[in-house]
């Protein structure tokens, strides 16, 4: 009893020491993740853009991101996750400050766009956590407490920021609103700065350049191809033979991945039982927690006394349901490690995904009212939240220690990429889905709504089917590919 109460206090320790300040990092993430949603309609107001051209936003920065990730993840295990984690502040705040002072869609949607380097926050902290936890007893138990409580600090921020910003933007003006995330960013780099200790045995080694231009190529025409979609309607053959061409310029990146000693992305990943499953979900699961996000805004303000559907919400009645599925979240992220040991991590996983599904299936019968989206919202954020804390962590815990960067950055570029996919989709979808009123006005389609529900409920369900098949034991400490190594975190 003593020993195992013993080792409590020593797991509960160095998890206070491992997060350290970078709960606020997480923070301020999460503030900007929340605060423009309740404001989306007000920016293409302002802008002089269609509803539908939101999504323009979302899938640009989601581009970006797919860009960033893997190469920021490398760099981390190569020469610093808290350097990198410096350098992708100092891009983010430099662009939010582009926001309040222009209402050019072009450089609007450009500083927008650079503000996605923010997204390669969460998988460097949770690499340089596990950097430190891996040689202590208990370290994937104790990285996915460490994630649940950053994904609840981003999540506490979303909620915030959610919940302020649409207070805000129904009494201030559109640019004094626009500059507070820009003031918070540059907070977040200062605590980084002298808060944050870097991670313990950087990797070294050469940067694996041509494999970042070839990924480079075939994730630029494969996004711009959906782009193009978007533009012509999914008629155009020139957009799918652009969205094939960044298909196949994959090949050449797996090939010369393959021949390095040390690749920017080791391929090879995929094929494992453990993290191949994962990286699949992660994918699956950005098409709802990254796609849906402007259409479910948006839906909620769309006027039901015009277009016979929707909410007609305020910017404020917005953010509450928007802070309420936040609140799911924080309660999936922190419930994840108590359901993972109570089950297995599995197990959780999968209950996850299935929530995720089911809630987005909820919406096809139940959309008429704020209470009814409330009670659906709740549902998928429970899913979501467990998601996004777990994703990351189990991929740490499945990959050597000399790749934990790369593998928790690869969950969320494969989750960036399901997510400008479905942006993408979704724009055509809220655009093209109906030539009735909604299409000759500014909001997007109810037969547009339809597909996203539908699509994020089967992609959820399809992410736990794959979770099937993984095996048993993986994410917990039987499943880490290195010897157990017990003693002080450096």
């Amino acid at each position: 009893m003593t020993g195992r109460a013993t080792s409590t206090r020593v797991s509960i320790g160095a998890l206070a020491g491992v997060v350290g300040f970078l709960a606020f990092v997480e923070f301020t993430s999460g503030v900007l993740q929340g605060y423009y949603t309740p404001m989306l309609t007000d920016i293409a107001r302002h802008l002089g853009i269609h509803d539908a051209d939101v999504n323009w936003l979302e899938g640009t920065q989601l581009m970006l991101s797919a860009l960033v990730v893997p190469a920021f993840a490398k760099l981390g295990d190569m020469i610093g996750h808290k350097r990198m984690l410096l350098i992708s502040t100092a891009v983010t705040g430099a662009a939010a400050f582009v926001l309040p002072f222009t209402d050019s869609f072009a450089v609007f949607l450009a500083g927008w766009a650079l503000m996605g380097f923010y997204v390669v926050w969460l998988p460097l902290e949770i690499a340089l956590i596990w950097s430190r936890a891996r040689r202590m007893e208990g370290r994937s138990t104790i990285t996915a407490r460490a994630a649940g409580f950053l994904v609840a600090a981003l999540e506490s921020g979303a909620i915030i920021g959610a919940l302020v910003g649409g207070a805000l933007v129904d009494a201030l003006p559109l640019w004094i609103v626009l500059l507070v995330p820009a003031v918070m960013i540059v907070v977040c780099f200062f605590v980084v700065l002298f808060g944050v200790r870097e991670s313990p045995e950087p990797t070294g080694g050469v940067f694996d350049t041509v494999g970042v231009v070839l990924i480079s190529l075939a994730l630029i025409a494969f996004t711009g191809g959906l782009s193009l979609l978007r533009l012509n309607g999914p008629g155009d053959l020139v957009s799918w033979i652009t969205v094939a061409l960044g298909v196949l310029l994959v090949v050449p990146f797996v090939l010369w991945e393959l021949r390095q000693d040390d690749p920017l992305i080791d391929v090879r990943m995929f094929r494992s039982p453990a993290l191949g499953p994962v990286f699949l979900t992660a994918g699956l699961f950005g098409v709802s927690v990254l796609g849906a996000q402007a259409p479910l805004s948006t839906f909620a303000r769309t006027d039901p006394g015009v277009y016979g559907y929707g909410l007609g919400t305020s910017g404020f009645a917005t953010s509450l349901i928007i802070g309420i599925y936040l609140i799911a979240m924080i309660t999936g992220a922190l419930g994840y490690p108590l359901a993972a040991r109570l089950s297995a991590p599995r197990i959780a996983l999968i209950v996850a995904a299935v929530l995720v599904g089911i809630g987005f299936l909820l919406f096809l019968p139940f959309h008429q009212s704020y209470l009814q989206v409330i009670v659906n919202m709740v549902v998928v954020g429970l899913g979501s939240g467990a998601l996004v804390a777990a994703l990351p962590a189990a991929a740490a815990s499945g990959a050597a220690h000399t790749q934990t960067g790369v593998a928790t950055g690869l969950t969320n570029s494969v989750k960036t990429v399901g997510g400008a996919i479905a942006s993408c989709a979704f724009g055509i979808a809220l655009l093209h889905g109906t030539a009735g009123a909604a299409a000759s006005g500014t909001a997007g389609s109810f037969a547009g709504y339809v597909t996203v529900w539908v699509v994020c409920g089967v992609t959820a369900f399809a992410a736990a089917a794959l979770l099937l098949v993984v095996p048993k034991t993986a994410f917990s400490d039987q499943a880490v590919p290195e010897p157990a190594e017990v003693g002080p975190v450096a």
